[in-house]
C-alpha cells in the first residue's frame, strides 16, 4: 500500500511539474510588423504597519526615480490596478509624460489575461508601463506576456519585456532606486 501511495505521489508531482513546464513554453507575440515593450514593476515601498495602502517616504522617492528610469523609453500607456499605492507609484511618471493612467480592477488571473491581451492588441508597437502587486498578479502578467522564471518581486525591480511579432520574448531585468 505504501508503494502505491508513493507512486501516486510521484506521479502527481511529475504531473504538476509537467503542467508548469508547459505553461512556461507559451509563445506570446505582438501584432504582425510590431514589437511591443511592457515594463513591469512592483509598486514602490510601503510600510508594513497599519498603513498598507499608501507609499512611505522611500516609496515616494522611488516613484520619482521611476520617472528618471523610464522617461526616455517612449512610454505610450500606463496601467495600474485601482489601489492607492500602485497609483502613487506611477502618478509622477504619468504627470511628467502627460499620459492618463488606465485604472484596472484588482487583478485575478481572468483580469490579468484580459489586460495582457488588451495591451498586446491596443498598444501593439508601443511601450506600456504596468505596475502591480507582488501577491500573484505580477507573476501572472510576467508569464502571460511570455516571461520565464520569476517576475518582479522586490521594490525597485524593473523588468523590460520586448515582445516581437515572431521569435522569443526578451526580458531585461534591471532596477531603479
Amino acid at each position: 500500500m505504501q508503494t502505491a501511495n508513493r507512486l501516486v505521489s510521484v506521479c502527481l508531482v511529475a504531473l504538476v511539474y509537467g503542467v508548469l513546464a508547459g505553461c512556461a513554453t507559451v509563445e506570446v507575440h505582438s501584432k504582425p510588423g510590431t514589437t511591443t515593450t511592457v515594463i513591469l514593476l512592483r509598486h514602490a515601498d510601503r510600510d508594513e504597519g497599519p498603513d498598507l495602502i499608501n507609499l512611505n517616504a522611500r516609496g515616494h522617492a522611488r516613484a520619482q526615480a521611476l520617472v528618471a528610469a523610464v522617461r526616455d523609453m517612449g512610454v505610450t500607456a500606463i496601467y495600474s490596478p485601482n489601489v492607492e499605492r500602485n497609483v502613487q507609484t506611477v502618478k509622477p511618471l504619468a504627470q511628467h509624460l502627460g499620459i492618463d493612467i488606465t485604472l484596472t480592477p484588482r487583478f485575478s488571473i481572468a483580469v490579468a489575461n484580459s489586460i495582457a491581451q488588451e495591451i498586446l492588441d491596443k498598444h501593439a508597437g508601443g511601450v506600456v508601463v504596468l505596475v502591480g502587486n507582488v501577491s500573484g498578479n505580477l507573476q501572472a502578467f510576467y508569464h502571460l506576456l511570455g516571461g520565464t522564471g520569476s517576475g518582479p518581486k522586490e521594490y525597485g525591480d524593473l523588468y523590460i519585456m520586448t515582445i516581437p511579432d515572431r521569435g522569443p520574448v526578451k526580458v531585461n531585468k534591471t532596477r531603479f532606486e
